[in-house]
């Protein structure tokens, strides 16, 4: 069976999902790697354990570790992880999260609106993909093209 499962988070809120392993030791350190990556990042990283069935979080924000803890268990998938963060961009932690260790994988990393496709079978919750926003609709023009050099200027990417 399949669900589709939204992944809830206020505006403006960065979020990557992802899969690992050995849990107990990975939102230790990976909750470390994020606070050296990214000096006053604020986030909340919930990973879930298959045994003993449960959600360790850890982070520097109640309420982002609230909010990736909800996202996490409503996922339910054995070893996926989820990171809400503010105060820094996916890009600037992405290499950390993925050279990590126990990461087996990144799904996404994104503001955008997320969905989950989670499989379920007889043994337990599968992450299958996840849906990052929306289809695009048509190829950027020459002002479109302006606009997105413009805003990486402004965020320091250029």
């Amino acid at each position: 069976m399949l669900d589709i499962i939204p992944v809830e988070k206020p505006e403006g809120i960065e979020c990557i999902i992802g899969q690992g392993n050995f849990s107990i030791f990975t939102v230790d350190d990976l909750a470390l790697a994020l606070k050296t990556a990214v000096p006053g990042i604020e986030f909340g990283l919930a990973m879930n354990e298959a045994k003993p069935r449960l959600t360790r979080v850890e982070g520097t924000s109640e309420s982002l570790k609230e909010c990736a803890a909800k996202a996490c268990c409503t996922i339910g998938a054995g070893h996926v992880f989820v990171i809400m963060m503010q105060k820094a961009f996916p890009i600037n932690v992405l290499n950390t999260v993925k050279n990590y260790p126990t990461t087996c994988r990144v799904y996404a990393a994104s503001e955008n609106p997320l969905q989950v496709v989670v499989a379920t079978t007889d043994l337990g919750r599968a992450v299958i993909g996840v849906v990052d926003g929306t289809s695009a609709e048509c190829i950027e023009d020459e002002p479109q093209r302006e606009e997105r050099k413009a805003l990486l200027k402004k965020i320091g990417y250029s």
